[in-house]
């Protein structure tokens, strides 16, 4: 059975390069719902931003709060489906068409990177189309996981005999041809309830994308996923993390902890309400101390009923002791996880943050002193038509979908087998019979 064959989730075809279309998206978090509807447009070599064939333009956007998601996870359908539902609404309103289907992004569920490797013998002569497809089909029989679906299936490169990380083999001489492949999955009914809360409101799948892949293809600029760059997306319940070099994904991770954590804790510690403490983080939120907190007050509103509405001050300084440790802990799960997963040094010692939680003053300075020295705040690039109150790192994600279909063609993803196929019992066994044939002669 194949680890990444057959799998749950749709897989989209890449788009024409020379034409132009219409793409619906929508990011799914657990404290926002963005429903964008842009218009693609072919660019020329002079105005492509690099690895993009297309410059979107946005013609329609709905913003709503999330309900019904927890950890980036369905936890109450009709709530989560009334919230994507207002979303995508008032996308059409905006953009006066209607969306029929759309790429979703995948926050929770566990995500998890995995490295295959697979080779085939050469006949002797240069590596040509039918070599290629027999190399991805020596790769799709490795033994399946049960409970896991496919998000993406990404080449990282070739080898041929001992030459490794290969760009094209096609014409390459040799006796082996290897192909290494990073395979991401996540839980199968994270996906499914994530699938059926769009489905019903009669919208279809096209794809879905992993969030620390879509943040990065939005935010990385010139040079940094080929030399090396960890992409750190802070939404309001999970922490995902993407690693990018030689230009592709190469390892990707989550931990379930985020900004609602920090709202969280300061609610608990000033005893007031989440909304009015998700407020505080906003105006007056920093990781770091500074000369003049403790002379400066902050107020908060009490949630003690025998005191009613009543309004108490506090020194900033305060606000800043709860929101460090847990801000502290967050960044140092992500170190963790990049030493643990081996791909701290395929990194580069490059931090790219993104998301709502990088929005956090003196966040940035933080991560220096937690992680690395190159620290920097992403948003998405290449996009007209984007409110400027909406150009920062929350929304890297949903602009990241955008780009998603001018980089689908990189994916490669075992066919499925027909249902005339299975219906005769032989799994296909005619179909395999011809392909080989045909590759042979």
């Amino acid at each position: 059975m194949s680890e990444y064959g057959p799998s749950l989730t749709p897989r989209m075809r890449p788009i024409n390069p020379k034409r132009s279309t219409i793409v619906s998206v929508l990011d799914v978090g657990t404290s926002k719902v963005v429903c964008l509807i842009a218009e693609l447009l072919p660019a020329s070599g002079a105005e492509a931003l690099k690895g993009r064939t297309h410059k979107a333009r946005i013609i329609g956007l709905g913003h709503q709060r999330a309900r019904g998601i927890k950890g980036g996870a369905i936890i109450d359908l009709e709530a989560a489906e009334h919230s994507i539902r207002l979303a995508i609404d008032a996308a059409e309103r905006m953009a006066r068409v209607e969306v029929r289907s759309v790429i979703v992004n995948m926050t929770g569920g566990r995500l998890k990177s995995e490295a295959y490797t697979a080779e085939i013998f050469l006949r002797g002569q240069g590596v040509a189309d039918g070599d290629i497809r027999r190399v991805f089909e020596a790769m799709s029989y490795t033994g399946a996981e049960t409970g896991r679906s496919v998000l993406h299936s990404l080449p990282t490169g070739f080898s041929i005999d001992e030459t490794r990380h290969i760009r094209d083999p096609h014409g390459m001489i040799g006796e082996k041809l290897g192909v290494d492949m990073h395979i991401l999955t996540s839980d199968e009914y994270a996906i499914r309830n994530l699938m059926l809360a769009v489905e019903r409101c009669h919208v279809g799948v096209e794809a879905v994308v992993a969030s620390p892949y879509a943040s990065g293809l939005s935010s990385l600029v010139d040079d940094e996923a080929e030399m090396g760059v960890a992409v750190v997306d802070l939404g309001g319940g999970t922490t995902s993390v993407g690693v990018f070099s030689s230009g592709v994904l190469v390892h990707a991770d989550a931990v379930a902890v985020g900004g609602n954590h920090i709202t969280m804790d300061i609610a608990r510690g000033l005893s007031t309400g989440i909304n009015h403490a998700e407020r505080l983080k906003t105006l007056y939120g920093s990781t770091l101390a500074s000369p003049s907190d403790d002379r400066e007050t902050v107020a908060v509103a009490s949630v003690d009923e025998a005191q009613g509405d009543h309004v108490y001050h506090i020194p900033k300084s305060q606000l800043v002791r709860i929101i460090r440790p847990r801000v502290e802990e967050i960044l140092e799960l992500v170190r963790d996880r990049l030493k643990t997963s081996g791909f701290a040094a395929e990194a580069g010692r490059r931090i790219v943050l993104t998301g709502g939680g990088a929005s956090l003053t003196g966040l940035s300075e933080l991560c220096r002193i937690v992680i690395s020295k190159q620290v920097r705040v992403g948003r998405p690039l290449g996009v007209q038509g984007l409110p400027e109150a909406l150009k920062g790192p929350a929304f890297a994600a949903p602009v990241g979908l955008l780009v998603y279909p001018q980089v689908a063609a990189l994916e490669h993803f075992e066919p499925r087998t027909s249902g005339l196929a299975l219906g005769t019992g032989t799994d296909g066994y005619f179909m395999r019979v011809g392909r080989w044939l045909r590759e042979s002669f």
